[in-house]
């Protein structure tokens, strides 16, 4: 049987952990794409360090060396919507954290409009409304490929919408997610 595995995080702290300028333009991150805490985003960082550090070792080789490693990691990259066919190793190195959060399939959810904001989306994602390629994928943070992002449904049918009452006679419209009340519940 072996020993059990160690259990690593998928993420790397900040050098400056307590840096305000840092924190505020992390927040704005986490606000905008539905961010669930920081290390999501920490993850996605540790993400992009993976392909800049390897661009980084591909630069330092020589053309010979250099030319079939680097064909591999930009495929891989346009595979996942990254970048473009014809780009090059120093494309990769100008990368930021916005481009690999976009390829999340909460926020590729959200964008394709079967959620109407990155919490729904989420929250979709996780309760398994969600599949990909005919499989359920309850992950937030799975990276969507370039050929999934197409097979992107619902895996049952639900309703999103919010239904629109008038309520008052100066023609101001009000909206009303229907939900049942405790009383309601109890009296059926």
């Amino acid at each position: 049987m072996g020993d059990p595995r160690k259990l690593r995080n998928k993420f790397e702290r900040p050098k400056k952990l307590w840096d305000v300028d840092r924190i505020k333009h992390d927040k704005a991150y986490v606000g905008e794409y539905g961010l669930k805490n920081m290390h999501e985003l920490w993850a996605a960082n540790g993400e992009l360090k993976k392909y800049r550090r390897e661009a980084r070792r591909l630069l330092s080789l020589t053309e010979e060396e250099r030319r079939n490693d680097a064909k591999k990691i930009l495929q891989k990259l346009a595979r996942l919507g990254v970048l473009k066919e014809t780009a090059t190793i120093d494309d990769v190195l100008s990368l930021e954290v916005r481009v690999i959060l976009e390829r999340r399939l909460q926020t590729v959810v959200m964008r394709k409009g079967l959620a109407r904001t990155m919490q729904q989306a989420r929250q979709l994602i996780t309760h398994g409304f969600i599949n990909v390629g005919g499989r359920i994928v309850t992950r937030p943070s799975y990276v969507v490929n370039l050929e999934q992002e197409s097979t992107i449904a619902y895996a049952r049918d639900i309703d999103i919408s919010v239904k629109v009452i008038e309520s008052e006679p100066t023609g101001e419209t009000k909206v009303k997610v229907q939900q049942e009340t405790t009383e309601e519940k109890v009296a059926a």
